[in-house]
């Protein structure tokens, strides 16, 4: 799989600074968490590790690579193998839990027998292999969580960026999506995991702790 590498990461809205300048390193195969309160840039920096910020809306500084290519824009990442689950998930109303999964395989050239095997595969993986045809919107919060990682682990990234994906679960559906990322690093993949979860976060190998974007080791890799 790849490397996450990112030095002198910065974001900015405007003047506000959301994220200050700071490097980062995730083997293949490691976890990292990042903790810290709400407002404190988690979000931004997993944006701006994704570049998925708009040069409109913010300002971002340093380098992203992976492995030994540069990660310049949206494309580049995407062509990496660098995969974002938003927080609040990012699924489109309209679509049923499969289609949200398949959509994106089939986008990104994947042939359609192959994606609807890991649609099912996914699904099974999160528990919600019965939900497949109903809309995202009757979901419950927790079930679109589950979804939303269903679909990042059909891609099979090679960096995947996950942002409060625990954040509506039980403790048992909390336990598994922990455990789904634990075997995607296990296979290879560099996982960056934002979270409020003390407990989930002390699973990961390393832990950064964002206060006012200001970047603290609480664990290293």
């Amino acid at each position: 799989m790849s490397t996450l590498e990112a030095v002198g990461l910065g974001v900015a809205y405007d003047q506000v600074v959301a994220v200050h300048p700071l490097d980062l390193e995730v083997p293949e195969g490691r976890m990292v968490s990042v903790t810290g309160p709400t407002g404190a840039g988690k979000s931004s920096l997993l944006w701006a590790l994704a570049r998925a910020l708009r040069p409109a809306v913010a300002s971002v500084t340093g380098t992203v690579r992976v492995d030994d290519s540069p990660v310049d824009d949206r494309d580049s990442a995407a062509r990496a193998g660098v995969v974002l689950v938003p927080q609040g998930n990012g699924l489109p109303a309209g679509l049923s839990a499969e289609e949200s999964i398949l959509v994106p395989m089939l986008a990104l050239g994947v042939p359609a027998r192959e994606a609807s095997q890991r649609v099912d595969e996914q699904l099974a993986r999160v528990g919600l292999d019965e939900f497949g045809r109903h809309l995202v919107d009757q979901l419950s919060g927790g079930q679109q969580q589950r979804v939303a990682l269903a679909r990042a682990l059909a891609l099979r990234p090679a960096v995947l960026l996950a942002d409060e994906s625990t954040s509506d679960l039980d403790a048992g559906n909390r336990e598994r999506m922990m455990g789904l990322l634990r075997e995607e690093a296990a296979g290879g993949a560099a996982i960056v995991f934002a979270t409020h979860d003390p407990d989930a976060a002390a699973v990961t190998d390393a832990i950064l702790a964002l206060d006012q974007g200001v970047a603290t080791w609480i664990r290293t890799v």
